[in-house]
């Protein structure tokens, strides 16, 4: 039986919760609220806020200095891309792994997750100029297959999660009425595991388009997504934090936007399983 919460402890975690909610929230507003300002305003000590010269030119300029939609349509490409090019080969990698484990499933396992404890940028030449080689610098198709690479651990980890809470006599049942590997994977396993696969997804869309290193070392001007949209507001006279603040912005507004109205998805498919 679940034991009773008080009403004042109920009341101290929620303002516990929502106090922290704000904490990681508050750079975020800060920078919003900042693309608003003057320059001047921006970088004004002690800061200003109520007092500060609200304006639209910030956006305005930034509209006008870059190609913004083509930013935007490289972004939805190789996050999309490198998510649903992830799933296909994770689906039936976590399937193989949590339906017919090996005597080194767990070590395979634990050496991918290892892979992501690894800085970035030891493997930054290698990669480099193996892509240099095959052609692969400044195109979609490149990015899309590094950043599937990069984010493949957490999506064969996440599904083999959800695979393990699918009971096993389901799938043999299915083998029993004649469905193939294909068809088990497809229409048995798939539609259970729907939550999960939907979660995992929207996270690791959210990972690949909030990735900054290597989208900026793999390309220049044509795969440029909106991390190298951001990037180019760095000028070598300085920073100007109210025109950055915009771009900042108008590059992570289209994934906040996105996470807001997928966060209950979100939430069910990682807790997917959780509550026995």
């Amino acid at each position: 039986m679940a034991r009773a919460v008080s009403p004042r402890r109920k009341t101290l975690t929620t303002l516990a919760a929502w106090s922290v909610a704000f904490i990681i929230f508050f750079p975020v507003l800060w920078m919003i609220l900042t693309s608003f300002k003057t320059e001047a305003s921006a970088v004004a000590s002690p800061p200003e806020l109520l007092g500060a010269d609200w304006t639209l030119e910030n956006y305005a300029e930034v509209w006008q200095r870059s190609d913004y939609p083509r930013f935007f349509w490289n972004s939805v490409v190789i996050s999309l891309g490198s998510t649903l090019l992830g799933l296909a080969v994770a689906i039936p990698a976590a399937w193989a792994m949590a339906f017919v484990p090996g005597k080194r499933t767990k070590d395979l396992l634990m050496w991918m997750l290892s892979t992501k404890m690894m800085p970035a940028v030891a493997v930054m030449i290698p990669l480099y100029l193996l892509f240099l080689k095959l052609g692969l610098i400044d195109t979609r198709f490149g990015l899309v297959i590094a950043l599937m690479l990069m984010n493949l651990p957490i999506i064969v980890w996440m599904l083999y999660t959800y695979f393990r809470e699918i009971p096993g006599e389901i799938l043999e049942a299915a083998r029993m009425d004649g469905a193939g590997l294909v068809k088990e994977i497809l229409y048995v396993l798939t539609p259970m595991a729907l939550p999960g696969i939907a979660s995992t997804l929207l996270l690791n869309v959210i990972l690949a388009w909030n990735e900054a290193f290597w989208t900026i070392i793999l390309t220049t001007t044509k795969a440029a997504p909106l991390s190298a949209f951001i990037a180019s507001f760095s000028a070598p006279q300085g920073l100007f934090y109210a025109k950055l603040s915009a771009a900042s912005t108008m590059a992570i507004a289209p994934i906040l936007i996105l996470g807001w109205f997928s966060q209950k998805q979100l939430v069910r498919g990682l807790t997917f399983g959780a509550v026995k």
